[in-house]
């Protein structure tokens, strides 16, 4: 199962499902009704599992064909008995459990009412029960993460014994195939890594970064020691400075913390380091002992200045970096 919810980490649902479908991937799987609908419009018709599908938006799921997440009896008991409504049986839905992550999903004790509704309806067809670890990366949480595989196995146990069909059994995300390759099960939902990142050191040698944000420099100037750069005078040259301005910001992904000299950017095989506040539309770099030109490349992140490297110097996850990178920055696509 690939993920490509956020707009597929900010590299674009459409086009990197597309590659993914011809590359063999099995399934997809998104946060909102709305991702899953913008993908199905594309011609893709692989499966698509909803995350977190909305109560309000049944007609959506079933004109796209989209799989919703089924997270608690409430949502279940709506939803048949919106399929009852429309004539419709052996809708296929996605069985959520709760096994210590807390964020959603059947706690233990609903797990017997779970069972109940399911033999009494025959309107919904389980595809999958899945579950989420909340610490794969983190092996010392280990123990923890055994309990959540100990649960899990032990609950789609039960609900399998109710079930004609045997559904597939998912519970690992990108860091879970590599630190728990025992629980595999009959499918894994790869998120993170197939955009070239791990938290994992041994895994990250291994990837490379699938997407480059760059921008040009649109102007360049000199100023005097003492004169200020961007709003309320963040930066104060120490001495002659040659700054370049850059069109892009924080509309396009570009976390304001970066600036005030946090962040560093790739020009010409250089680093240089972003001065002042980050703008909405633009930001300022510091050039003076860099060839620069009016045109030059400036890679915010990539291959040789990783997006992991980023989201360190401020504090934060590669996740955020990735996925921040807004709709109007312009994708290229290339084979």
């Amino acid at each position: 199962m690939a993920v490509v919810k956020a707009f597929a980490y900010g590299h674009g649902a459409v086009a990197v499902s597309k590659e993914l479908a011809v590359l063999g991937a099995d399934y997809l799987a998104v946060a909102f009704i709305d991702e899953g609908v913008e993908i199905r419009k594309s011609g893709n018709s692989l499966p698509i599992l909803i995350f977190n599908p909305n109560p309000e938006e049944f007609d959506a799921i079933v004109k796209y064909n989209l799989e919703p997440t089924i997270y608690n009896i409430d949502f279940l008991t709506h939803f048949t008995a919106y399929l009852t409504k429309n004539g419709l049986k052996n809708y296929p839905i996605h069985i959520k459990l709760d096994t210590g992550m807390h964020r959603s999903g059947f706690m233990k004790n609903d797990i017997e009412k779970l069972k109940k509704t399911l033999i009494n309806t025959d309107t919904v067809l389980v595809k999958s029960i899945f579950s989420h670890l909340a610490a794969s990366e983190d092996l010392s949480e280990k123990q923890f993460t055994l309990a959540q595989l100990k649960q899990f196995k032990q609950q789609a146990k039960s609900i399998n014994n109710v079930l004609v069909n045997k559904p597939l059994l998912h519970v690992l995300n990108s860091a879970g195939i590599i630190n728990y390759p025992e629980a595999q099960f009959d499918m894994v939902r790869l998120g993170i890594s197939l955009y070239g990142s791990s938290s994992l050191e041994i895994v990250q040698k291994e990837l490379h970064a699938v997407g480059t944000l760059k921008a040009i420099i649109t102007q360049i100037r000199t100023i005097k020691k003492g004169e200020t750069v961007s709003y309320n005078r963040k930066f104060k040259a120490q001495k002659k400075t040659i700054i370049a301005t850059i069109p892009i910001g924080y509309a396009d992904g570009i976390n304001r913390h970066l600036g005030n000299s946090n962040g560093l950017v790739l020009i010409n095989g250089s680093l240089a380091s972003i001065i002042g506040t980050v703008c909405m539309d633009s930001l300022m770099i510091d050039v003076t002992e860099i060839q620069a030109a009016i045109g030059d490349e400036v890679v915010f992140f990539g291959k040789n200045h990783t997006a992991q490297e980023v989201a360190k110097s401020i504090g934060t996850i590669t996740y955020e970096i990735l996925a921040n990178v807004s709709k109007r920055v312009k994708r290229i696509y290339i084979k």
